[in-house]
Formats: C-alpha cells, structure tokens, sequence
C-alpha cells in the first residue's frame, strides 16, 4: 500500500514506481506525534470472538435478572474461579547487584516443576472463602500442611488439577459448607466458568438440593470469561432450578 501511494503521488509508471526505503515506517511514525509503535503480545482467537459487547451486555442483563427472579441479594452472590502455577518456577522480580554487573540478573530455578491449582470464591459483597489447594499425588497426610490455616482445603489428584470428584467435594464441603449458615435471603448464586468439573449431573443435583441457583457466562466455554466473572449456570439462558 505504501508503494502504491508513493506512486501515485510521484505520478510514475507502475513498472517504474519508486519504493519506499526500510526505514520508512520508524519515520512515518516520529512524524506524526499522535502515532507510537508498541509490541504485541498473542492473544487467544476464540477470546477475542467473544469480547462483543452485545455478548457481554446480554451476559449481565442474564445475572440481573436471575437476581430479580430470586431475590438474591450481593451477599448471596459468589463468584468461583481456579489458578494453577508450578511449584518453584521463579517469577520476574527487581533485585539489587553491583555497578559492575553487565547483563540482566539470572536466578536459579529449582528442579520442582509439579502443578498447583488454587480454587477459590469471592462473594459480591467482598468475603472470600477459605481455598482449596490442589496438589499433585495420590495421598497426603495432615501433618505436612501444620502451618497452613485450619480452614483451608487440601486435596491431591493425578497432575495437580481439578477434576469431577474435587469440584463436588468443594461445592460440599467448602462451598455450602462455608456459606450455608451466612445466607441472607432464600437462594445462593454460584457464577462458574464453564469447567467439566462442575458440569456433571452430580454438582447439578446437588445445587438443586440445596437452593444453589448456577451460572456459566457465555463464553467461559470459549475461554473468555475473565471479563464476565462478576462476584453464581444458566449461560444458555435456561432455568436449571
């Protein structure tokens, strides 16, 4: 495109057009203040399909409305989501050297290369559940974890994620666990992201024994979400109650 303009402003011959030189974008760009190059970074295609705003407005009209319906106040509302990282990866942080150090400052990292999934809840109102963190193994014994507080959850599984039996043993002994006895009105509202693990007929039936009305945005099953998890599954509009 910019040969071709150039052209057309020098008024040539296509076969005898003048090019622009390889410098001509760093110039284009330090002649116009209003412009500045930037790096990018990847970002996932199926992420971006889903930040429409329609999508995303439709998405919180949904919560509204599910609230209205059942009276669920802000402190009924719980937003439930999972990070996993590995245990001793070392993350970027500013240390001090000496004036005569060249080069940037490399730290060790250590052989453990296991995965560690925290889940953990938030309510509307700002109180969070105590977590569940999920190791890699087949057993454990409480003595390992004598310093952690009383009312976290330890679990283990295969490779340190969730699967279908811990996303029910959380709902059951975390979840409702924590916030039966502190419900304010009839109904509790659980916004999930869309995980096979609290997708099962297990956790639904549980929920529907226990007044627990579930929500999973639109495109948490795209992998979204992380801008629809607002601090209760219903995302394709259907009343599973």
């Amino acid at each position: 495109m910019a040969d071709i303009l150039l052209s057309a402003r020098a008024g040539s011959p296509t076969n005898a057009s003048p090019t622009v030189g390889e410098n001509w974008v760093r110039k284009f760009v330090n002649r116009h203040e209003q412009l500045q190059s930037k790096y990018t970074r990847k970002y996932d295609y199926q992420r971006a399909l889903c930040e429409d705003p329609k999508a995303i407005s439709d998405w919180f009209q949904l919560v509204e409305n599910t609230r209205a319906k059942y009276g669920i106040p802000d402190e009924d509302v719980y937003n439930f989501d999972e990070t996993g990282f590995q245990m001793g990866v070392i993350g970027t942080a500013k240390v001090v050297t000496g004036l005569q150090r060249a080069g940037k400052a490399l730290v060790t990292q250590p052989g453990n290369r296991e995965w560690v999934t925290a889940v953990e809840a938030i309510n509307a109102s700002g109180w969070a559940l105590p977590p569940m963190i999920i190791f890699a193994g087949k057993m454990h014994q409480a003595a390992w974890y004598d310093a952690l507080p009383p009312q976290w959850t330890i679990a283990v599984s295969e490779n340190g994620w969730t699967t279908d039996k811990i996303g029910l043993v959380w709902l059951q002994t975390v979840f409702n666990k924590h916030t039966k006895a502190r419900t304010v009105g009839q109904y509790r509202l659980l916004i999930l992201d869309g995980h096979g693990s609290h997708a099962t007929p297990e956790f639904d039936r549980f929920c529907l024994d226990n007044a627990i009305i579930t929500l999973y945005p639109y495109c948490l099953v795209t992998r979204t979400g992380h801008q629809l998890l607002t601090v209760g599954r219903e995302g394709d509009g259907v009343d599973r109650t």
